[in-house]
């Protein structure tokens, strides 16, 4: 439940609790708490329980946590009956990354002063000017 609260965080909730309610009442309002969050589990999982049967049998093997979607996701990922495992491990992230980046700094480095290089266009030439106006005719009546 507190898997990402550290020891230093730890540590200043137990102060400041002992600052709020006092070193006397502590220990009543941390069993009044345990007992709260003991009942409030013991009415979801009845809730669970009753709703699964309602669902019926063909539910039995239905879980809550499949319908938080990370958790849908990951596991259709796992499941090896689409071929995803051979597919992600075969995808490497960092080569493909280091590959595109060599890429791009070979063509910028090594791009030629004319305005192809061998039928690639490059995109960082300005298009040559006419001196004529884009701007298309203002016509007051349109407005």
């Amino acid at each position: 439940m507190f898997n990402d609260i550290g020891p230093l965080e730890l540590v200043t909730l137990v102060v400041l609790a002992v600052l709020v309610f006092g070193p006397d009442k502590l220990p009543k309002v941390i069993q009044d708490v345990t007992r709260t969050i003991r009942k409030i589990r013991e009415f979801s999982e009845s809730a669970k329980q009753d709703i699964r049967q309602e669902l019926g049998p063909e539910f039995k093997d239905f879980e809550f946590e499949d319908l938080n979607p990370k958790t849908f996701i990951r596991k259709q990922l796992e499941n090896d009956d689409l071929g995803l495992k051979e597919i992600r491990n075969g995808f490497d992230l960092k080569k493909e990354m280091a590959e595109v980046t060599d890429a791009v700094h070979s063509r910028e480095t090594d791009a030629p002063a004319s305005g192809t290089s061998g039928g690639r266009v490059d995109m960082t030439k300005k298009p040559e000017d006419s001196g004529k106006d884009d701007r298309p005719p203002f016509d007051a009546d349109a407005t």
